[in-house]
This record gives structure tokens, sequence and C-alpha cells, in this order.
């Protein structure tokens, strides 16, 4: 950036905004020229100002433009002439006002299109570039970051800025940070793939509210994801739209899901708390990426070490035990009543030798991916070289290094200093850096996950399918019957237990004879939604006379005139699961695994991914729920076929990306055995408009 203007409103004081910003490019060293636009002003803050843009002297990059909406239009119009490619909208006034500022930032969105000029904003903060080349403080907020490897890119300047104050009082540099506000022209996926790009940029943070385009989000974010981190937090998850789902999967996604299968989905790392994000940002900031999750602890005071143990195990990482040849190296040169383990406690006396022994051992040692350290500060130990000699093991880059500093940072602002400059990300809890560990490792897992192609089945009659949700809608039904269900089940090969349909007690009877007992009876009704609720499930019926008995207890129970008789065939005690799934606008949908049954939503074990979902993606599912071990077998009962599960919601995941029209859709339960598996009950519900 050589060169840019300030277009300013007509006041003068220090503490308007024309002086914030020419203020902030000169306290922040900016390489070019600054040209302030003010028809009022020969000068400010000692920089000649020019009563147009297109007075500029010379050519102009960047237009910053802090003026009342009514007049941005012409501006716009005035840079178009003069060349400029990019504008910075700070003022506010226009689409998040109504009527009048939407008309207004359509027009100036429709001067700078003819002018291929872009826009940052409107209703911003803006940029800030720490590239020593550059230094652009293009904003007009206080935070003056020193030069580093980490980038923010949010639509709210607010959390943003929290967030980059964060960085600065931890003594964390930045590379680049921006807002972009209403986003009307560059989007936060433009602005991602431009870091993704950026050799300067190690590590991506965003804040996001909402998602305007999550297709194209995803899009870029996976793109980018698979060459850096981004680290994400998303805000307003709560949906009490959630409480009105008809289907079991509708009422088990209560949150704002979606954002989060997204993240999951383009390998990126999500995050529920401010202060867990930037603490993990600024290890990813300074820290290689592990080769695996096994962590090896070094000292010099017990407790610390035990908690940031806990922590660390609980997200998935490992503390495997020391080589022999680094037990023994250990042995020999540690005091003798150090404790030679995993953790490796040096004692409050070990020196800067010791550590460095440690780390050496450690970095050597092909039983450790990472390596965390607890140190605190005694007064009787050379703390100043035990800092230096743990700087330079992490100058080396070898393996990712993350330190609980226990001190106090005024006595020991040497030892701060020392670690900080040296590039070590330090943090006061060892909670706090244990997590920040954990989340590399997370990464590197994300990095390391199987990839396997969407498999698509040539045996499946999507026509077919198509054709009964088509008569559906022709007599203005948005809820399939059981035999519109069932065919479209049966187009896409998904297993379910024999059926029949009955329109009368006695012919529940008859149906039932011709499956084979026992069987099963369901009410089927558009009014019954939870049959098990109304009474309209009997299970086990062995002779026809009980089912005729079933069906007319039904009648009386349900007065529905559209009621009809379910009956398939009884199945054998399995595990019960279900698969579902829920349309997310724009992305298609979000399918369901779980534990199933009537306690589906009381257990809530469950987990969601986004269509298409692949084998490798559906074993995933089948393993992260917490009755997974079920899956396998315990306590001498057999697995299940995880196989033909993950079969099953590949076909399912077909089902849904041929079927748009679908809006939820309930498999419960999904009986599970050893060698099969079948649908029982299932549910289908469409869309409102087509």
């Amino acid at each position: 950036m050589k060169a840019l203007a300030a277009a300013n409103d007509l006041q003068r004081r220090e503490s308007c905004w024309s002086h914030c910003f020419v203020k902030n490019l000169i306290d922040f060293g900016f390489k070019g020229s600054i040209y302030p636009i003010n028809p009022s002003a020969d000068e400010i803050r000692g920089i000649k100002a020019y009563k147009s843009i297109l007075e500029c002297p010379g050519p102009v990059d960047v237009v910053h433009m802090v003026i009342p909406a009514k007049f941005v239009p012409q501006a716009v119009e005035d840079c178009g002439r003069k060349g400029v490619k990019h504008i910075i909208i700070n003022s506010g006034g226009f689409g998040e006002t109504g009527a009048e500022g939407a008309a207004i930032e359509k027009d100036f969105l429709e001067r700078a299109g003819r002018y291929g000029i872009r826009i940052l904003g409107p209703n911003c903060q803006g940029v800030i570039n720490t590239d020593p080349g550059i230094r652009a403080y293009c904003n007009f907020t206080f935070t003056k970051p020193d030069p580093g490897f980490i980038s923010i890119v949010a639509l709210s300047g607010g959390v943003a800025e929290v967030v980059h104050q964060a960085f600065a009082q931890m003594g964390v540099g930045t590379r680049i940070y921006a807002s972009n506000g209403n986003a009307v022209d560059v989007t936060i996926p433009e602005i991602m793939r431009y870091l993704g790009e950026d050799e300067g940029t190690r590590v991506i943070v965003t804040y996001v509210e909402g998602l305007r385009d999550p297709a194209n989000f995803m899009q870029a974010a996976a793109a980018v994801a698979a060459k850096k981190p981004i680290l994400a937090m998303k805000a307003g998850r709560t949906r009490e739209g959630a409480k009105a789902a008809a289907s079991h999967t509708g009422g088990l996604a209560k949150e704002d899901i979606a954002t989060d299968l997204i993240f999951k989905k383009a390998g990126v790392l999500s995050f529920r708390d401010e202060g867990h994000l930037i603490q993990a940002a600024a290890a990813f900031g300074s820290q290689p990426i592990p080769k695996g999750n096994r962590v090896g602890i070094i000292t010099n005071t017990g407790g610390p070490a035990v908690i940031a143990t806990d922590v660390l195990v609980g997200a998935g990482c490992t503390l495997p035990p020391l080589s022999d040849k680094t037990r023994a190296l250990l042995k020999e040169k540690l005091y003798p009543e150090a404790s030679i383990g995993n953790p490796v406690d040096v004692l409050a006396t070990g020196t800067a030798q010791h550590y460095r022994v440690c780390m050496d051992a450690m970095m050597e040692d092909e039983s450790f991916d990472c390596v965390f350290v607890n140190f605190v500060t005694p007064f009787f130990v050379d703390n100043e070289s035990i800092a230096r000699e743990i700087v330079a093991v992490n100058q080396q880059r070898r393996k990712p290094i993350v330190c609980n500093l226990m001190t106090d940072k005024q006595q020991w602002s040497e030892v701060v200093r020392i670690l900080r400059e040296g590039g070590v990300p330090c943090f006061p809890l060892p909670g706090e850096a244990a997590r920040a560990m954990a989340a590399l490792v997370q990464y590197h897992a994300i990095r390391s996950r199987e990839a396997s192609p969407i498999q698509l089945f040539a045996d499946v009659k999507p026509e077919k399918a198509k054709k009964l949700i088509a008569e559906a809608r022709a007599t203005g039904r948005t809820q399939l019957d059981a035999a519109e269900v069932y065919g479209v089940l049966d187009a896409y090969k998904i297993p379910v237990a024999k059926w029949r349909l009955a329109a009368s007690p006695a012919e529940a009877a008859q149906a039932a004879a011709k499956i084979g007992f026992p069987v099963v009876l369901k009410a089927d009704a558009a009014s019954v939604v939870h049959k098990s609720d109304t009474g309209g499930v009997a299970l086990n019926l062995a002779s026809a006379s009980a089912v005729k008995a079933a069906a007319a207890e039904m009648k009386r129970a349900i007065a529905a005139p559209d009621l009809r008789f379910f009956v398939q065939k009884f199945l054998p005690t399995g595990l019960e699961l279900i698969m579902g799934a829920k349309a997310e606008e724009g992305l298609g949908h979000a399918v369901v695994f779980g534990l199933g049954g009537i306690y589906v939503e009381v257990m809530q074990d469950v987990v969601f991914n986004l269509t298409p979902v692949s084998a490798a993606e559906a074993r995933e599912m089948l393993d992260a729920i917490q009755a997974a071990p079920l899956l396998s077998g315990v306590r001498g009962k057999k697995g299940v076929n995880r196989d033909r599960l993950v079969e099953i919601l590949q076909r399912l995941s077909q089902l849904l990306t041929d079927l748009p029209q679908i809006q939820e859709m309930d498999l419960n339960p999904v009986m599970a055995f050893a060698d099969k598996a079948f649908v029982v009950d299932a549910r289908i519900s469409l869309k409102e408009s087509a």
C-alpha cells in the first residue's frame, strides 16, 4: 500500500474520526503517503489536506470514508474517477438502518461496480496490517499490536477488538486484523482465502454471529484449514424455534448446530469460550503442529502437573512413559531425589541444566509429540537461565512447547520478557496451558482424518421416491403416510422389517398372518406424531386375535378419521439406534446418529454431520457417541454390524441429497444386530414449499 486517503467530515476537533485515522497511521509508522480529504481544512495533524480526492497529487491505493451516509455515493463516484480500487467505509447509516439507508447502500455499490472498486464495510472498523513494509493502521481502535503470526477476521468489531486486545495484553503479536461490518462486498470467506495464501499468517481467528452464505463459507474454510489452522467462535447458539420440532431429530437440535457442523466438516477448530480461543491461538501462533497426541511433562512442582495431566487426558492426549534411554539419561543427570517418569519432576531446586537435559531428551525421544513445561520461579534458582534454555529449545521448532509459567510478573519481569520474546506461549494457570496444547493436538487429529470419497449407490431408484413425494404434495400434505415413507426407504434400499398396511382391525389380523407372528401393530394417522405417547404401539403380538383386539383398542383411543394400522414383523431384541435428518438452509441436511428408542430425547446420546456423508465420516459418527462401546459388544453381548450401519448412513445421505424437499426425517428405532440392521419405525415430513 503506497498511498492512502481519508475522506473526513467537516469537524476538525482532535477527537473526531479524521484526526483519529491520521494519528493512528502516523503513530503506527505507515510506510506510504497519506492524503487527508476535507473541504474546509488546510491540514490535519500537520499533513496537507485536499478538498477532493481528485486533487491528490499521486495515485491512491485505499480510501477511508468517514462521512455521513448521504455523501458516500458521490464520494465513491469521485474515487472511481481517480482510479481508486479499494475503499473502507467506516461510517454507518446504510442497510442496517432501514429502507433509506439501504437505497444509499445500493447506490454506492452500483457506482463501485462500474469502476471495479471493492468495498470493505460499511459500518466497520477496518484493517490493521503489521507487516514491516506496510504498517497500516486503517482502523479507529486503540490496540497497537506488535508483529506476529495470528490474523483476525470478524464482522463484529467489538468482539474482534476484545480478542485483539487480549493478545496485546499477553504480549502476543498479530499479523492482519480485518473487521468488515455490514460486509456488503468483501466477505469473510474472501478475507479467509487471502489469509490462507499469506505466508505471514500461521493461524486465523474468526468470530461469527451468523453466516449469510454458509456453503461459500464452508468451501473457503475447508480449503484454508487444510493448509493452516482456523480457530472459530460462534455466538447466539441457542434457538427457541427448535421447541416446535415435530420429529425426534428436530427436537434434538435444540441449538444452532448448523454452524458447528460447518466448522466440523471444514476442519475448523470450534470454541465456545473466547478465553480458550485466545489461549489456543497464542500457541498456534508460535508453535509447530504436533505429529500426534503424546505429551511429555516437565515440572518443578507437583500439583500443577497433576492438574495439567487431568486436562490433557480429558482432551484426548496421552502421557506415555519415558523410553529406557531417556529414563537412564535423566537418572544420571538430575538430582537423585527427582521423579523420573512422566511427568518428570526436576524439583523446585532444579537448574537450567536440568530443564535443558529434560527438554533435549523429550525432543529426541520418539515417545513424545509435544512438551509441556510447568515452571514456577523460586527465589533460590537462576530463573532467567531456565527461561533462556526453554527459549533455546523452543526456537528449534522441532515439537510444540507450551509453558505454564507460575510467577509474579513484576518481580520476575525479566523471565517473562525472555520467554515472551523467545516465542514461548506462557499461561499462568496449568489448565489454560493444557487446553492450549490440547487444541494443537486436536488440529493434528483433524488434519489426519481419514479421507474417503462420497459413495453413490447404483441400485437406488430416486424417481420412485420423487413420485411418492410429488403425490403427497398434490394432496396438500407435508407429512408422508407410512406407505409413502417405507416406499421412499425401499427406493434407496434402506432395509426395513416386513410390513403391511390395513384399514381395519380385521384386515390388520389378516396382514399379520401373512407377515408371520409375532408382529408389531402401530397406529398410522397424520395426527399421530409420537405413537408410543398415544397408545399407538402394541408389541410382540403372537396371534391374529391379539392383533385384532389391539387394533380395536387403538381405534377407540385414537379418534382420527384417517386412522390405519401399520403391521410389522416383530424383531427380537437388538440395539435400538436412531438415524435421521433435519434440513439446514443452504447446506443440505444435518444427519443424526445415536442411541435410539423411547429414551432418545432423555439420553440425547447423538452426533450430527452434514450431507453428503462419506464412509469415513459415518465411521466417525459411530465412534463419537458415548454408547459407542455397545456397538462393539460388552459383557459377553455381541456387537452390531458396524459396516451395515455405515452403509445405511451413506444411503440415507444419498437419499437426502437427491430429495431436498425433505424437512425432517426419523428412523427410530433402527434395530441393529450382529449380522444385520433394520428400520422398524420411520417418519418423513416435507418442507412447506418445494
